[in-house]
Formats: structure tokens, C-alpha cells, sequence
């Protein structure tokens, strides 16, 4: 739920490219000496990215991953092309306020951005434009989703306690979901059918949309769920908090009784209560998640060992993906 502080650009703006910046420093090596062996077709090992004027709170890879989508406190989207020289450009017009969440659909043309303006944009992402205002929350709106197969739905969580379900080719909300407590996160299921919520109250709600109730509730965290990703398979959904662990939970129907399979500890929430997202690699061996301490921290999903600790951040890290063919 950040507070909305973001600099206003001016609202005549186009779909703009970004001045190119040399981000070849982070990395230097002796050209005339063997030369490491590369595992990306990144242009160098790590690529530095510069052109936003404000906090990024999130960034995600398009589904082909030849598309880096990062947005924050500025109120805009950019586009990043993933490979070669990173060029941008900047979708328009902007939100009303900070962006907190985005996600793309199954099929990378179309884009998903939650703000505090209480609005879910959905963007063209060919032409860099805003398509529709989703209008109907009545406070912040912190997270949005998006269905994996079937008609173009998107869930959105609010301030207002409520999650909703969109069909994008319609005018409002075609479902309602009534929360006690402010939502801080969503995400489908495997099928459209569920939903699952998690929020202020430290509980994670797997919704069945076809009776428009809770079908089961999972517990375990103590703190604020700052974000749910779903598991490559749909079988699982990782959860992160502000208590400092991320959990793995089985959301199976006829699952066992205990549906935490896995706890992963290392990385930290500081004092800002950022909602720090969490991702699962494409292959479902690894999971990621940003932390207070400036680290982007890789742990195996099956050891819960930590395997990378990646510096470079000067600030707390909110926003992680992974891409979707390399490691990245």
C-alpha cells in the first residue's frame, strides 16, 4: 500500500523512447584474455537498465521474455526490449498514482497494471497505449493477476477488503469477492475457477469463483502477504511476508491436511513495508525474492538452500522475475 509520491510527467507525452545510456561499465574484462563462458544472449553478463526518475516497486518479463515490463512511483510503464542495447519506451497516458503491481497476459499482448489511483489499466502492449480503466475499487488497488488459459479475465486486490474478477471485454467487474481485511495480493489459479487472496490478516484465501466463496484458508505466515506467484505446474503458490519467509502451499483440491510444503528463510523486510514480490523459475527449480538488505536472493525450491545472493541494488530490491527460456 505505498502512499502515492511519484513525479507527475506531463500527460500530452507519446509513446516515447528512452535516451540510450552505456550500461556496459558493470561489468569490465580484459578483452585479450579468455573470455568467461556465457549462459544468456544478454549483451553482458549484467545489463544496468536507467531511465526511471523514481522507485520501481515492480517489473516482470513478458511470456516470450523479449519484453521487460517495470513500473513504480513515476505513475508509468516502461517497456524494456530484453536483448541487445535494452531500448525502451514508455506507455501512455500514465495512472493517476503509483503503480503497485503489473502482470502480462498468457500471450504477451496485453499488459495488466495496478495503482493507487483505484484503477486496473490494460494496456496494448504493440502500440504502448492504455486500452481501458477498469474502474470500481474504492481504495488502493495493490495487486492484479491474470488468467492462464481461457476468456481475457483479470483479478484485482484492494484497500477496500474486496477482490474482483474482470472480463476486459465487458464495462465492470463480473465478480465480487467480499475480504474482512485490506488484500495485498492475488493470483489465479490453474484454472479460472480459483482465485487465491492473501492479505493484512496474514491468511491466504483459495476462493472456488464458482460458488463465490472461500473453498479453504492457509495459515502459517504471521505477517502481512506482500505477494502469491503461481507455481509453474498450477499445482502450488508461493506466498511472501512480511514476517520474513516465503511458503510454498499445496492448492490442490484433495491435497493433505497440511498444505505448507516448504518454508525459505534469508531475506528481509525493512522498515519501508514495501510489498516485496516473489517469483518461481519456468522450470519450478528455484524461487526469488527481493529483500530489505539490497539483495535479490535464488533459493533451490526443492533444498530451500540459497543458492545466489545478488548485489548491486542501492536500495531495498521490490520487484523479481525470472525469464522465461534463460537464467535470467
Amino acid at each position: 500500500m505505498p502512499s502515492d509520491f511519484g513525479p507527475k510527467r506531463p500527460s500530452d507525452m507519446s509513446l516515447m523512447p528512452m535516451a540510450k545510456k552505456s550500461r556496459m561499465d558493470v561489468m569490465e574484462y580484459d578483452a585479450s584474455g579468455p573470455k568467461p563462458k556465457r549462459t544468456s544472449s544478454l549483451l553482458s553478463p549484467i545489463m544496468l537498465l536507467e531511465g526511471h526518475a523514481a522507485e520501481i516497486l515492480c517489473a516482470r518479463f513478458s511470456p516470450k521474455g523479449d519484453v521487460l515490463a517495470s513500473a513504480g512511483s513515476e505513475r508509468c510503464v516502461y517497456l524494456w526490449q530484453t536483448y541487445g542495447e535494452c531500448d525502451s519506451a514508455i506507455m501512455q497516458p500514465p495512472h493517476g498514482g503509483t503503480i503497485c503491481d503489473l502482470r502480462f497476459n498468457f500471450d504477451g499482448t496485453a499488459l495488466y497494471t495496478a495503482s493507487v489511483d483505484k484503477t486496473v489499466g490494460v494496456w496494448d502492449v504493440s502500440t504502448g497505449s492504455r486500452i481501458k480503466r477498469l474502474k470500481g475499487h474504492t481504495n488502493f488497488v495493490n495487486a492484479v493477476g491474470e488468467a492462464k488459459t481461457g476468456p481475457p479475465l483479470v483479478v484485482s486486490g484492494s484497500d477496500d477488503a474486496q477482490v474482483r474478477v474482470w472480463d476486459i471485454r465487458r464495462r465492470g467487474s463480473v465478480v465480487n469477492l467480499n475480504s474482512v481485511y485490506q488484500v495485498t495480493a492475488v493470483s489465479f489459479g490453474e484454472s479460472a475457477q480459483q482465485i487465491v487472496s492473501g492479505g493484512i490478516d496474514n491468511e491466504i484465501k483459495v476462493w472456488d469463483l464458482r460458488k463465490a466463496e472461500i473453498a479453504f484458508t492457509l495459515k502459517g505466515h504471521t505477517d502481512t502477504i506482500t505477494c502469491l506467484d503461481l507455481s509453474p505446474d498450477g499445482s502450488y503458490v508461493l506466498s511472501n511476508s512480511m514476517d520474513g519467509t516465503m511458503r510454498i502451499w499445496d492448492i490442490r483440491p484433495f491435497a493433505p491436511r497440511e498444505r505448507c510444503m516448504k518454508v525459505f528463510q534469508g531475506h528481509s523486510h525493512g522498515f519501508e513495508k514495501y510489498l516485496l514480490k516473489c517469483a518461481w523459475s519456468k522450470d519450478g527449480q528455484r524461487v526469488a525474492s527481493g529483500s530489505s538488505d539490497r539483495y535479490v536472493y535464488v533459493w533451490d525450491s526443492n533444498s530451500r538452500q540459497i543458492q545466489y545472493q545478488l548485489p548491486g541494488h542501492e536500495g531495498s530490491v521490490v520487484g523479481v522475475d525470472f525469464h522465461p527460456d534463460e537464467p535470467i
